[in-house]
């Protein structure tokens, strides 16, 4: 695995993917699938946004295979009716990254659900969408799913008692929860999957810290994670380095279902992908079950 680069990313042609958001990591990733060959579809909730992508990747990949379709995580009727007109219109999928992100709006908004946005959009609305689409994943090839964690996830905690952040709010706290819950979704997948003969390999990455629009447009610009990533924009990685873990995870032969890939370098915030470090509140598999379950109820979907 040493030094990987897209030039080691084995052809995708012949492979569905879907890739949720439609800039920075995921721009990166469905652009990078649509160079190897594989027909992406890119899921996001702003249509301009996404035709916009779609004309970037066509740009440079003339010929790609490559489609938009209206997904907002932070419905989940929006998530159920997207996952009908796949099924209406695709009879398998290959692979499915869960990319799209809310990071750290300085006050608590809520979902169209009546959830906090964070954990509603990183963690609940994947989950929902997981499960909607898991009929067409089992008949896809090789089937692989790809969850984004954050090295906040570190000091998240899953606050049973408060899920939705009607107590207490505050951002980092909720992202770094919502971001711990999209890891231990990752496992939990991976380990019914093989228990219940489903057939896909679920794995987890993560970015470092990345150069995109993420921090200023959940902060704002003017917070302190906003200027941080406007003047100190060295420290950041470029989208296109800080989407190899997720690229490794997605299409690497030797990526393994269950695993957590992130950059190895500067407590895993840059440089060339490889085995991160799961935190220990991630390997509580009791925890992950009730994730799971409380997941279930809250998004109204059942897996297999």
């Amino acid at each position: 695995m040493s030094g990987w680069t897209l030039a080691d990313m084995p052809s995708q042609t012949g492979r569905i993917a879907v890739v949720t958001g439609t800039g920075g990591l995921g721009f990166e990733d469905a652009l990078a699938l649509a160079r190897a060959g594989a027909d992406v579809l890119v899921a996001g909730h702003n249509p301009d946004k996404g035709a916009a992508a779609l004309a970037r990747i066509r740009q440079a990949v003339p010929g790609a295979t490559v489609g938009f379709e209206r997904l907002d995580l932070a419905s989940l009727a929006s998530v159920a009716a997207f996952a009908e007109r796949m099924a209406a219109s695709r009879d398998r999928i290959d692979l499915l990254v869960n990319n799209a992100a809310v990071m750290t709006p300085p006050t608590r908004q809520v979902s169209a659900d009546g959830y906090e946005l964070q954990f509603a959009t990183n963690h609940l609305g994947h989950f929902a969408l997981t499960a909607r689409l898991l009929p067409l994943l089992r008949r896809g090839r090789a089937p692989r799913v790809v969850s984004l964690s954050s090295v906040a996830a570190r000091g998240g905690r899953i606050a049973f008692d408060d899920l939705q952040a009607e107590r207490a709010y505050r951002p980092m706290t909720a992202y770094s929860q919502s971001k711990l819950a999209c890891l231990m979704f990752a496992r939990e997948l991976d380990r019914r999957s093989g228990a219940d003969g489903w057939g896909l390999a679920s794995l987890a990455a993560h970015p470092g810290i990345a150069r995109t629009d993420l921090l200023p447009n959940g902060a704002g610009p003017r917070s302190v994670a906003g200027l941080a990533r406007t003047y100190l924009w060295f420290l950041f990685q470029p989208a296109d380095r800080a989407a190899l873990p997720t690229l490794y995870a997605a299409t690497a032969p030797q990526a393994a279902g269950g695993a957590y890939y992130g950059p190895v370098r500067l407590s895993e915030t840059r440089g060339a992908p490889g085995p991160a470090r799961v935190p220990a509140q991630a390997l509580d598999e009791a925890a992950a079950a009730r994730l799971w379950e409380v997941s279930e109820r809250l998004a109204g979907v059942r897996f297999g």
